[in-house]
């Protein structure tokens, strides 16, 4: 109890109605589904109070089948998942007496498309490689913030869904943990670290992948925030039994008697905890492309008389994400991108067709 108090941040009496609470709230967020699941052996008895708790619908059936147990949770995955999880990430035995379960399923679409492209970084663990790149541009600076964290500064990008589910992106210094980015994520939208925004960041090398730079031009123009990163995919499979005391599981893996004696009188201990996770970023949208050329004459330089303000950010090494609910400010999900989407011509040509 006190290690599974510990992991969650609640105490004991507070744990379920908290949980009970979370899953309402998502039901709430657009383009969000979420569910909780709960399948048992005919012969496990549970507590009354307890499965009063659960969800309606969510208590199901273990026949012992392996394969028959394994086919009914994969369709449950792919249900509750839109397709996007194949697989349960647990796998029932003819021993299991209880497989607990939850999913959630995240779509949003960007309100301003990204440009697809390339990106060929010239430094860092990606220099050289042809990557699929989305690039957009935006009057609207304060999109872009650098954050003053105690580990170092760490560049956020907002990227905003129409389903008030937005996508943050981190690059930090090149000398912070994927942990420490994404921990200063989670302070940021906590409110604990102090926010530079776009239009207050001072010329030069303004933060992690960001300048802002004056640049000449024909006519007035307004300042501009220039964008480019890499599109990814990321898919990730984690046994939290690696790390059991993280999840507060060191001591319930134990197959000995007393755990979760709320839950049912039948000694209980846990075989297995697993997670699959996918997550994809990209313009989001079909979209068909030509290039048009014409001959022109030359009619001399045009005269550069006035300067425009660029805040330029280039996310060419790894970096985090986070999906935060922008209205409550909660994160949906999170991730750290180490292996972007390659550039694929034939796929961009055979789009042009």
């Amino acid at each position: 109890r006190s290690e599974l108090e510990e992991a969650v941040g609640v105490p004991a009496g507070r744990a379920a109605p908290a949980a009970r609470e979370l899953l309402t709230g998502l039901g709430s967020v657009r383009g969000l589904e979420s569910a909780l699941g709960l399948w048992t052996q005919r012969t496990l008895e549970l507590r009354e109070r307890w499965e009063a708790g659960l969800p309606a619908d969510a208590h199901g059936v273990l026949t012992g089948d392996a394969e028959a147990d394994g086919a009914a949770l994969d369709a449950w995955a792919v249900k509750r998942t839109g397709g996007l999880i194949e697989r349960m990430p647990v796998r029932a035995t003819r021993d299991t007496e209880m497989v607990l379960a939850s999913a959630l399923a995240l779509r949003t679409r960007w309100l301003k498309p990204f440009e697809e492209s390339w990106l060929i970084p010239e430094t860092g663990p990606w220099e050289g490689r042809d990557l699929a790149g989305l690039w957009r541009h935006s009057a609207l600076l304060d999109r872009i913030g650098v954050a003053d964290t105690p580990h170092g500064h760490v560049t956020e990008l907002k990227v905003l869904g129409d389903t008030a589910v937005d996508v943050h992106l981190l690059l930090g210094e090149e000398t912070m943990t994927p942990g420490q980015v994404l921990g200063a994520g989670i302070g940021v939208l906590a409110r604990r670290h102090p926010v530079t925004p776009g239009s207050h960041l001072p010329y030069g090398e303004a933060g992690p992948g960001v300048e802002v730079v004056r640049e000449p031009t024909m006519r007035p123009e307004p300042p501009v925030l220039e964008v480019r990163l890499p599109a990814y995919a990321v898919t990730s499979e984690h046994d939290l039994l690696d790390r059991p005391e993280l999840f507060g599981l060191a001591t319930a893996r134990l197959p000995v008697p007393g755990h979760f004696p709320g839950v049912s009188p039948y000694p209980l201990c846990v075989e297995s905890a697993r997670q699959s996770a996918l997550a994809r970023f990209g313009a989001l949208g079909f979209e068909a492309a030509a290039v048009t050329a014409m001959g022109a004459a030359g009619v001399g330089m045009p005269e550069l008389r006035w300067l425009r303000t660029t805040v330029r950010a280039v996310f060419d090494r790894p970096f985090g994400f986070l999906a935060v609910h922008r209205h409550t400010r909660l994160a949906l999900a999170a991730g750290w991108v180490t292996d972007p989407e390659p550039f694929r011509e034939d796929e961009v040509i055979g789009s042009y067709d």
